[in-house]
């Protein structure tokens, strides 16, 4: 298990160095420099708290476990200005270190109590009953605290996801399928070794030793992925969205309800001419065409407020950004299929200049829409 530790302290101290390197560095690039510094560091204590004399030092093991509690945090603070692309924290953010705080204060008190202090004991070994109800809810906040970071980081994840689908017309680059495996993988092996750790202080099955070591292995493989994955990471709203007042870019509704158009009045007269406007604009000038074409691009293009056009998309269409262009654009690749002019065009060239990016975006999308693949489509009227 050492070797796992080690290699994850050298992993993340060498992805700070990588990131510390990287140039115009965005606000997540900074969150995860601090989050692997606390990763690392975590990790080179716990080690310490294994071997003499920290092993014997009072209450060292219950600190090192204290620093569970910033995991989620800056899991979630990662996790949000990544999908957000927010240019600085709100103070408000400085409340997720509270519980931390908290704990490090209450041990820093106990310490000084010197002989008097209790004994704060990780395992049972004759002193549990003695362990201070404070230090018990202490405990039990640790406990939940990763899970519940997990569930809220995932949440927020789907919110990206649908805000993606309201607002670019390609999301290969941006969809950050890596965060939410990670997520959900290690959400999972977090609940699983907090209910260890609970079955174990309940019923004394396992050890402390195994649930703590469980732990942070798994903060240990965390580190590299993360640290490999975030160091390759692109800001993904610096082109596409428009800053608001407060400095943080602004990404499409996040609700799927007709509640986020409440503030956003239409009569139906203006309806029905924006939706006019725009069946006529996709026709004639083909803006799909454009890989890049995005919601806040097609909205300019047309003169219509970003927001207007989303609901008219939403509503009128019955489609998110997402689906309405990518329609247009199978309904192109099916034209030209048996155009004579396309003949030689092989079919992935055929996508690329119908406004696909990618063979495998291509392929999904037209199965999607048509239940066929793209080459079963072509021979179909042939065996017809």
């Amino acid at each position: 298990m050492d070797y796992i530790f080690s290699i994850g302290i050298f992993c993340a101290f060498f992805f700070v160095v990588l990131l510390l390197g990287k140039k115009a560095k965005a606000l997540h690039d900074h969150i995860l420099i601090f989050w692997l510094v606390y990763l690392g560091l975590s990790l080179g204590l716990y080690m310490l708290s294994m071997v003499e004399p920290m092993a014997s030092w009072p209450n060292f093991p219950a600190f090192v476990v204290s620093l569970l509690l910033l995991h989620g945090p800056f899991l979630y603070l990662y996790t949000t200005t990544l999908t957000a692309g927010q240019r600085r924290l709100p103070l408000r953010a400085a409340l997720h270190q509270v519980p931390f705080a908290v704990f490090a204060l209450y041990l820093l008190g106990v310490a000084l109590q010197g002989n008097h202090a209790p004994h704060l004991s990780l395992s049972h070994d004759g002193h549990a009953e003695q362990l201070p109800p404070f230090f018990v809810i202490l405990l039990i906040v640790t406990a939940l605290s990763g899970p519940i970071y997990f569930v809220v980081s995932i949440l927020r994840m789907r919110d990206y996801k649908r805000s993606c689908m309201d607002s670019f017309s390609t999301i290969e680059e941006i969809n950050l399928n890596w965060l939410r495996i990670l997520l959900y993988i290690f959400g999972i092996i977090w609940t699983l070794l907090m209910f260890v750790a609970a079955t174990h202080h309940l019923f004394h099955y396992s050890s402390t030793r195994f649930c703590i070591n469980g732990l942070f292995g798994s903060l240990a493989i965390f580190v590299v992925l993360v640290g490999y994955f975030g160091l390759n990471q692109r800001e993904i709203f610096t082109h596409f969205m428009m800053p608001d007042q407060s400095g943080d870019a602004m990404p499409a509704p996040e609700s799927d309800s007709k509640e986020k158009y409440s503030n956003m009045p239409l009569t139906p007269q203006e309806m029905q001419a924006y939706v006019e406007r725009l069946k006529h604009y996709m026709v004639a000038e083909k803006p799909y065409l454009n890989p890049e074409l995005t919601l806040a691009l097609l909205a300019s293009e047309l003169d219509i407020p970003a927001h207007h056009l989303s609901r008219v998309i939403n509503e009128q269409f019955n489609r998110n950004f997402f689906d309405f262009i990518n329609d247009y654009r199978v309904e192109e690749v099916k034209r030209k299929l048996f155009d004579p002019h396309f003949e030689s065009f092989s079919l992935l060239g055929i996508a690329f200049e119908c406004g696909f990016n990618s063979k495998s975006a291509f392929n999904r999308i037209f199965k999607k829409s048509t239940g066929l693949t793209p080459s079963e489509y072509k021979k179909r009227p042939a065996e017809a």
